[in-house]
């Protein structure tokens, strides 16, 4: 690494770009700055303490992997300064709480449900329900059909990846879900079912990490020092509050809305593609950026609302376990898709552990699925609606 090194441009100092500038300073690099127009590092993994002391996150985040670098990464900057939860999550519907993955616990399901769920199982595992395999489903839709068959995605695996996402699952494909979604085979659903069994350890995230302090924001606030925040004399590799106006291809300039610029010999960049397209790239070749400003527009997105409920309480709504981590929400008596006791993932959480506890709620928005908040208008409506929803769940007397 000398002089020459190329001139190494990222915008975002969320999670992705501080990931790599952190690997580019390992490795011995020099020449690269990342800019971001918040005032802090961390992106939508950043936390916030609020006036009255109750730490958040932006969307129910933990920490787990299989990466051993990620996990190096982890020790290094936080040290023994983090708890090792194990996870408990739970499915709210039918006025009961069902373990997750729901698909493996339906034997808590009122039997006429549970009949409903295993027929439909074994009718799509046998090849005989509308899509015949997995493989000839033609997307999301399908391919919960072709799995789990009519009665689970009736009850839980349709309405819930609607709330989640937005979109009906027959506009995403299928080739995203890995280990995000929980598979079952008939002898292992008939074994709980007959012999009431549970299923509570699947997934790669039984047991999770999070920091002991300042929520999973201080895991990535950490980055800062690690690779260098700016000085104000033009030291460091991390300039906050720079807003990008636009971003000259031909030239490879970027132009800050402060007036200031930079050059690059390569440009990483987190922003949404929507938005880089369409508003922010400047070419002498028009036809081009239509081009792939046409592409763009063509991707959908969901947006979110976080919704924090703090009380001074340790007296979680009748019957609903103090012990537990997150839980999901398929039926329609509530905005929200998932909540989390963010209080259980450390005692720092709240102003006094225990004498408070917190619920982060998250209700997902789209051009096909509104909410009372009107992309962002009103979101004192989308509060309401949270704690309306929380008493109808019974996590709220």
């Amino acid at each position: 690494m000398g002089k020459d090194e190329p001139r190494v441009v990222i915008l975002g100092a969320g999670p992705t770009g501080l990931g790599a500038g952190y690997r580019l300073k390992e490795l011995g690099y020099r020449n690269f700055v990342i800019y971001d127009r918040h005032d802090y590092v961390g992106g939508l993994a950043h936390s916030f303490t609020d006036a009255q002391g109750f730490t958040w996150d932006i969307g129910g985040h933990v920490m787990f992997s299989h990466y051993t670098y990620y996990d190096k990464c982890f020790e290094t900057l936080m040290g023994d300064e983090f708890t090792l939860n194990n996870r408990e999550s739970w499915v709210r519907m039918m006025d009961r709480w069902v373990p997750y993955p729901f698909q493996n616990n339906i034997r808590y399901l009122p039997k006429e449900a549970t009949f409903e769920c295993m027929a439909g199982l074994m009718k799509a595992q046998s090849g005989k329900g509308p899509i015949k395999s997995p493989k000839d489903a033609a997307n999301f839709g399908e391919f919960i059909d072709a799995v789990f068959g009519e009665g689970i995605a009736k009850h839980f695996m349709r309405p819930y990846n609607y709330k989640v996402w937005a979109y009906p699952p027959e506009r995403m494909n299928k080739h995203w879900i890995g280990e995000r979604v929980a598979m079952i085979d008939v002898d292992r659903a008939l074994k709980n079912v007959i012999l009431g069994t549970d299923d509570f350890g699947w997934g790669p995230n039984n047991q999770f990490k999070f920091p002991l302090k300042g929520g999973t924001g201080e895991f990535y606030s950490r980055f800062g020092p690690a690779i260098g925040l700016d000085d104000g004399k033009g030291n460091g590799h991390i300039r906050l509050s720079k807003k990008v106006a636009r971003i000259d291809v031909d030239a490879k300039v970027v132009h800050f809305t402060d007036g200031s610029t930079d050059r690059y010999d390569v440009l990483m960049t987190t922003m949404p593609l929507d938005v880089l397209c369409n508003d922010v790239l400047k070419s002498g070749d028009e036809r081009e950026l239509r081009s792939i400003g046409e592409v763009a527009r063509g991707l959908l997105h969901s947006s979110g609302y976080m919704v924090g409920i703090g009380l001074k309480s340790r007296k979680p709504g009748a019957g609903t376990p103090s012990t537990m981590s997150w839980m999901y929400f398929p039926e329609d008596n509530c905005p929200f898709y998932r909540a989390t006791y963010l209080s259980n993932y450390s005692p720092h959480m709240t102003p006094d552990k225990d004498n408070y506890y917190s619920i982060l709620a998250e209700v997902s928005e789209s051009d096909v699925k509104a909410t009372p908040g009107e992309h962002g208008k009103h979101p004192e409506r989308v509060v309401e609606d949270v704690i309306k929803g929380l008493e109808n769940c019974g996590m709220l007397e």
